[in-house]
């Protein structure tokens, strides 16, 4: 896990225990059920920022006979507990405590606590968002911001981005909610604004767990980043074309590339060896990310099949569902 990764997780982290105390303590004065449905949002978020940088602990440790890749993917699954947790503690508690409310109504008490915390709630969650914006910002480049969190590798800045944005139109929605509650003198709004933070809870939690489970499964590295080094496996004067290649990521910082290559037919097994090692230096040296490479020497034949390529979808395109590829390209000659 990179340090802009942990600074955004912590941030998020201190601001949402001030911010479910707050919630939890003005809900006690005020009987609010969109407070209430916020304090536990909060609280869900605590535990979800620790889910996050546990996974980043976990995700460090060497590699062993029984995980001979290691365990990089390990952030890829606390991630999809995260939006499993937001959605059973956040989204259905919300929803549930909402329904009670609509069902059996009471007056709000004291709601100027309520709309104060709320208050500050927006500032703290909006100084928590700003980390992870600026923290994006730096891998994002020039794509969309749903396409930075449908394609990105990383997982912990896109759960940090929609929980956070999440919060904070939680925080507006509670808000809404309370305020016609008070001017209105009916307290379904302030019940209806928990049903509301439910369900936006519950469609964050969807999207999380949509994208996560694509990377879980295993996604390959970025068109650029496959691009760089196919160049660097033609690039040798030994090698005659490239038959096929697969990349995947074991982890969101490092690749695994599997490449099979037509090779001068001149060379004999030392040569072979050599060659095949020069060529694992140079796409190391122009992408250091890559771990662990398997070149396979073989030769072309016009006959055969060829293994179907998976085209690689182009940075700053949004898929129609995250995981889908296009398998009408063959790899081919360069």
């Amino acid at each position: 896990m990179t340090e802009g990764n942990r600074r955004a997780i912590l941030a998020a982290l201190f601001a949402n225990v001030g911010i479910a105390i707050a919630k939890l303590a003005a809900w006690t004065v005020t009987g609010a059920a969109s407070l209430l449905a916020e304090a536990v949002h909060s609280f869900a978020d605590v535990t979800n920022q620790a889910l996050l940088l546990l996974g980043g602990a976990r995700a460090k440790r060497e590699a062993t006979p029984e995980h001979p890749f290691g365990y990089g993917r390990e952030r890829y699954f606390w991630a999809f507990v995260v939006a499993i947790v937001l959605f059973l503690l956040g989204g259905l508690f919300a929803i549930t405590e909402g329904i009670d409310k609509l069902r059996h109504p009471h007056e709000l008490v004291e709601p100027g606590w309520a709309i104060g915390v709320l208050l500050v709630g927006v500032v703290l969650e909006g100084f928590s968002l700003r980390t992870a914006v600026v923290e994006s910002n730096k891998l994002r480049g020039s794509a969309s911001w749903w396409s930075f969190v449908r394609r990105t590798k990383n997982p912990e800045l896109p759960v940090v981005l929609l929980e956070d944005a999440g919060a904070l139109l939680g925080l507006v929605i509670a808000l809404v909610g309370v305020v016609l509650a008070d001017l209105t003198g009916n307290s379904s709004w302030d019940a209806l604004g928990s049903v509301g933070i439910g369900l936006l809870l519950a469609t964050i939690s969807m999207v999380l767990a949509v994208e996560m489970k694509s990377l879980l499964i295993g996604e390959s590295a970025r068109a650029r980043d496959q691009s760089a080094i196919r160049d660097a496996l033609r690039a040798h004067p030994r090698v005659i074309r490239l038959l096929h290649m697969r990349t995947l990521h074991l982890g969101p910082e490092e690749l695994l590339v599997a490449a099979k290559l037509e090779l001068e037919p001149d060379l004999d097994f030392g040569g072979v060896a050599r060659t095949l090692n020069e060529i694992e230096t140079a796409v190391r040296a122009r992408l250091p990310n890559v771990g662990i490479i398997y070149l396979e020497p073989d030769l072309h034949d016009p006959d055969r099949t060829p293994p179907t390529d998976l085209r690689p979808i182009p940075d700053g395109e949004d898929p129609p569902s995250r995981g889908s590829v296009d398998s009408s390209r063959a790899e081919g000659d360069p």
